[in-house]
């Protein structure tokens, strides 16, 4: 899922890895904004916010809705400098940045569970969801090609128009089964978003601030499934050679 790029990735891969970090992207989502009242997974609404402050004539919140979209910004540098640094074609190159995603989502968790409420804390839990949504978001697009986005829809929802509207015209040139693809993989990304959202939502209520072990947990799985399945595939190699 992670560790298969370039002509070894196939579409298989990308279907799974979009199902599940859509799945937590989703789910940090709408946990964030019921915990923070933050959009937590991209920066397009921020930018208004941002425009709205500055018109104001308050910098205060201005200062602190730039330095989120600044987190962002820095997640997604993290992460591709990581990626680029180990190489591409690493085993842990891409390891590396789930596990600072998940602690990450670990640090919301416990230290926001037993904070004093504050908007100080507030903004740096909301600012800490922004840099792990930015680096997984870099990740993602890095492993998959930039054929799967995992953090905002806006795109998805776009392209998926596109071709959409290539499937019902019959006179198009374009071959009939990766324009399926395609279209299967952006309901994926839709739905396990969506998913995760809702789901959230739900669980907010029993979990509070706790739900973010979830989307931790997921990612978990995530980086152990490919460790697992790659020493399975070694060790199968080994034996067959005998």
């Amino acid at each position: 899922m992670l560790h298969h790029t370039g002509k070894y990735r196939t579409y298989a891969h990308n279907v799974r890895l979009a199902a599940l970090l859509c799945l937590t992207a989703g789910f940090v989502n709408g946990a964030g904004f019921l915990s923070f009242y933050v959009l937590t997974t991209n920066v397009t609404g921020h930018v208004a916010l941002f425009a709205e402050k500055l018109a104001a004539g308050d910098f205060t919140d201005a200062r602190t809705v730039g330095m989120w979209m600044l987190l962002f910004l820095a997640g997604a540098f993290v992460s591709s400098f990581i990626i680029r640094r180990v190489g591409k074609e690493q085993r842990f190159a891409y390891t590396l940045s789930i596990c600072i995603e998940i602690a990450l989502l670990l640090f919301v968790a416990i230290y926001g569970t037993n904070m004093q409420p504050s908007v100080v804390n507030t903004r740096l839990l909301a600012g800490s969801l922004l840099f792990a949504m930015g680096l997984q978001n870099a990740m993602v697009s890095m492993v998959s090609g930039s054929v799967v986005r995992t953090t905002h829809l806006t795109g998805i929802f776009t392209d998926l128009g596109i071709d959409l509207s290539a499937a019902v015209q019959r006179n198009t040139a374009e071959d009939a089964k990766p324009l399926r693809q395609r279209i299967l993989l952006r309901l994926v990304i839709i739905f396990f978003f969506f998913f995760g959202c809702v789901s959230a939502a739900y669980l907010y209520r029993y979990l509070g601030l706790n739900e973010f072990f979830i989307p931790a947990g997921i990612l978990t799985i995530v980086m152990f499934y490919d460790i697992f399945r790659l020493k399975v595939h070694k060790t199968f190699m080994r034996f067959s050679r005998r």
